[in-house]
């Protein structure tokens, strides 16, 4: 999985270079969906504190995909990282609906940041294989999606343990860079 991974990277890309951050709150399921996306597996994981970066390299394709910590005391640290960023995935736990409102305002938080302006955005409904998750179209309106008017945006249900809805995330979200969006 991880040699189709680059590959679908090399046809999406071509010889283009794209940043893309990976943020959201603390246990959403950003690492595991950048594993399951770089190895094919689900790998365990510890809470990052800090980042992870990966760079898949293929056909001098240069792919950097940035997952940041999401615990309250780091998420002032974000910006350190969004110059020359072209698309966001905002991943989202569907089932942790009495944090939805402080995912919202962290979401929104980051859409105001000026060198994030021409950035896509990709939401991940994670955590769909969870008991009383949300699906998509209630991710979509406890995020307020529809008040985002300036750029393109999606939203993909998944699940980062079974690999569900994550490559057609990927779909969009390389249609909308190689079509010119971020």
């Amino acid at each position: 999985m991880g040699i189709l991974f680059t590959r679908m990277l090399s046809s999406i890309f071509g010889n283009r270079e794209a940043r893309i951050l990976v943020l959201g709150l603390d246990n959403a399921g950003k690492t595991t969906i950048l594993y399951r996306l770089q190895m094919g597996e689900v790998v365990s994981t510890i809470p990052t504190i800090g980042f992870n970066v990966e760079t898949v390299q293929y056909n001098n394709i240069k792919f950097q995909v940035w997952d940041l910590g999401g615990q309250t005391s780091i998420r002032p640290y974000w910006r350190c990282y969004f110059p020359n960023t072209q698309a966001i995935i905002y991943v989202v736990d569907s089932s942790d609906t009495d944090r939805l409102v402080t995912a919202k305002e962290e979401f929104h938080a980051i859409l105001e940041e000026d060198e994030l302006k021409g950035a896509v955005v990709l939401v991940y409904a994670n955590k769909q294989d969870l008991p009383g998750a949300l699906d998509d179209a209630g991710v979509t309106e406890a995020l307020e999606l529809h008040k985002i008017k300036n750029r393109q945006w999606a939203i993909f249900k998944a699940s980062a343990i079974k690999g569900e809805g994550l490559f057609e995330g990927l779909d969009w979200l390389s249609n909308t860079l190689k079509s010119g969006g971020g």
